[in-house]
């Protein structure tokens, strides 16, 4: 199939064509990614009921309002979720808000609608909807037939040709329209998998929360659907925080919302969640990163679209050949690639079931020209856990272009040229460049829209580069196009505006910074790590725990004593103390009773405690230490921080392998 695929976009094929035999290839990749998940190794299948179990006894999370009923696509945290929610946040603001010295800001999470209209979410961000006509239960529109068909398919009297014929069907489902699916629904006889009652036909449905902002009801406005238009709204701010010196990033930790049609599947598909995202704005021309030899020697699966196309699979392949031989676009982008690996594996992700998938020319978001998502494997299949696109220049110049406030940096130009015959001076730097912009003809214009003439110059006199050239062709093909500006449309013709070259010297170049935006969601990754790190002790199938990395770890450190002698109490209290004071704080747990109530299945990586009259001792699961109880913090706070390792922590200090009988004070097992 992936031959296909190459042979007619070769041979230049009906784009409809193409279209269908890319969506016949990615059928075909589910089906194997499916087979693939079925013949994996016993031992490498997560025991979803148990882990799930051991999530809802430990607290680490349920369904919000429970007691109400519930609502699905909400989750409420519980201490031990939340602290591990908060560990991993923290641990994604050290790895790269401080060490990448990127600057973080907090937006409002309600935004008015022209905002998400100019940036194309009220347009664009929708999936097609079916109700029961009885009851208004919803259904997103290409799940229920996809399973309808499948059902269909399963049935022994299905024809062969029937079978072929939804086939078909299933290949082409991303591709169809509103009017298209409502033939199918009408066609198949769908009906609602709950009651068996029929379904109105498929309308669009918005996956944005809609409001209104004040009291007059007069701003709609929307829950954001992403936290990155906060971070492009500020970007003249930032620029200047930043001296005007590009590249710069910032980033932005906190909730967005999609009002899903049928979340499922746990963390997975929710409708409030957490994201981190960074926009690393940078000089097209110049996207190479000063750190990417720090990454380039990682080895990283990568499933890159032509192998997609070609049907191929996804292979290892170090990072600094990956960018040389053009697989990853730029050094920035694979910078950024390399780092978020980095973080996935040291908060859990297990390297052997992470990889990263380029975007099929087909699936590319609205803003982007390449994109990456690092992909978990999980008792679900693959998983898009994090988004690593280059967005270019698409949201700055939208938003620019609306508003009419020019978002853009200064380049001073590097190479002066002589002028006039004269040698420019070092401090003025010159240089030719080429122009490209409107030139409106002020009178068909005024004629044609009268007192909205001056928005259509105004608009005009801000379009960029890009977005006149696209125009232009336009103008060739059809003699018009239309822009939308103020909320009005305006149709425009080759007698009302043609497109003006020249070359012009400038002192400074003015450029629309392209965009590199790694976007986490936080759900996932911590759903990610629960499968990753979920375990069940040999010989006991009851007793279930997580083994969270400690940098992660809801408590870092369990101080716990061996005995029910009360004078142990004040060593454990002071024991306590000293490790908060190295930086734990929040992360300690500490019990009056016996070491058998430790808290394993919470996913503590170190438990201290003391045996009267033979030391200090620290255990990891069966390993017992002796070492210095004025020791002990600081090697907590490393362990827990990732400047030591267990290894490191074993070959300084003895194991301690047992004690002598008929003590008073003896260990509980």
């Amino acid at each position: 199939q992936g031959e296909l695929v190459r042979k007619l976009k070769e041979e230049k094929a009906p784009q409809v064509d193409i279209d269908r035999a890319v969506a016949e290839l990615k059928a075909r990749k589910r089906v194997l990614e499916a087979k693939e998940l079925a013949l994996q190794p016993k031992d490498d299948i997560v025991d979803r009921v148990k882990m799930e179990d051991t999530l809802k006894r430990r607290f680490f999370y349920d369904q919000a309002f429970s007691i109400y009923g519930g609502v699905s696509g909400l989750y409420d945290f519980g201490p031990v979720g939340c602290a591990l929610k908060n560990n991993i946040i923290q641990a994604w603001r050290h790895h790269f808000i401080q060490e990448e010295q990127i600057l973080e800001i907090d937006c409002t999470m309600l935004t008015p609608e022209p905002v998400l209209k100019t940036s194309g979410h009220v347009d664009k961000f929708a999936d097609f909807m079916v109700k029961d006509v009885k009851n208004g239960e919803c259904f997103r529109a290409d799940h229920l037939l996809k399973a309808h068909l499948q059902k269909l398919m399963s049935d022994k009297k299905c024809t062969a040709e029937k079978k072929a014929e939804m086939e078909n069907v299933l290949t082409q489902l991303d591709n169809y329209g509103q009017q298209e699916l409502a033939d199918l629904f009408v066609n198949y006889n769908v009906k609602s998998p709950v009651t068996g009652n029929d379904l109105s036909p498929p309308v669009s449905f918005n996956l944005m929360f809609k409001t209104s902002i004040g009291p007059g009801g007069n701003m709609p406005g929307y829950l954001r659907p992403e936290t990155a238009q906060g971070i492009f709204l500020n970007f003249k701010r930032l620029l200047e925080f930043n001296q005007g010196k590009l590249p710069f990033a910032a980033a932005q930790i906190g909730n967005s919302f999609r009002n899903e049609i049928s979340p499922r599947s746990g963390l997975i598909r929710v409708r409030e969640f957490t994201m981190a995202e960074i926009e690393h704005f940078v000089d097209p021309s110049e996207k190479n990163h000063p750190k990417f030899q720090n990454v380039a020697d990682l080895n990283i699966l990568l499933y890159s679209a032509k192998a997609q196309v070609s049907g191929q699979s996804a292979h290892v392949m170090r990072l600094g050949d990956a960018v040389q031989q053009g697989v990853i676009n730029n050094s920035v982008l694979g910078y950024f690639i390399g780092r978020i690996y980095l973080f996935l594996t040291k908060v859990g992700v297990s390297p052997e079931k992470l990889r990263f998938r380029q975007h099929m020319e087909n699936e590319m978001a609205h803003y982007a020209c390449d994109c990456w998502d690092a992909e978990s494997k999980t008792s679900y299949g693959w998983i898009e856990i994090v988004g690593c696109a280059d967005r270019s220049c698409y949201d700055l110049s939208c938003h620019a272009r609306a508003t009419k406030v020019p978002l853009i940096a200064e380049k001073h130009l590097k190479e002066p040229i002589s002028f006039l015959n004269k040698p420019a001076s070092p401090q003025v730097e010159r240089e030719t460049v080429n122009i490209v912009q409107f030139e409106a003809n002020k009178g068909a214009i005024g004629k044609a829209y009268k007192k909205d003439a001056k928005v259509v110059m105004e608009y005009l006199s801000m379009c960029d580069e890009c977005y006149i050239s696209e125009m232009e062709q336009l103008l060739n093909e059809k003699g018009e196009f239309t822009v939308e500006t103020e909320g009005k449309t305006f149709l425009l013709t080759k007698d009302m505006v043609t497109v003006k070259r020249f070359q012009k010297t400038l002192h400074v170049e003015e450029i629309i910074p392209n965009v590199i935006e790694p976007s986490f969601g936080i759900g996932r990754i911590m759903y990610t790590v629960f499968e990753h790190t979920f375990r069940i002790r040999e010989g006991d199938e009851q007793r279930t725990y997580f083994s969270f990395p400690a940098v992660v770890a809801p408590f870092k450190c369990s101080v716990l004593p061996l005995s029910q002698n009360q004078e142990f109490m004040p060593f454990v209290k002071e024991l306590c103390k000293c490790v908060k004071h190295f930086g734990s704080d929040g992360a300690v747990h500490w019990e009056e009773r016996p070491l058998k109530i430790a808290l394993g299945s919470c996913g503590s990586p170190m438990c201290t405690g003391r045996i009267l009259d033979f030391g200090d001792f620290m255990f990891l699961m069966s390993l017992w230490l002796f070492l210095q109880i004025s020791e002990l913090p600081g090697i907590i706070r490393d362990l827990a921080n990732g400047y030591l390792t267990w290894a490191d922590v074993e070959a300084k200090y003895p194991q301690f392998e047992g004690q002598e009988t008929g003590k008073k004070d003896t260990i509980e097992e």
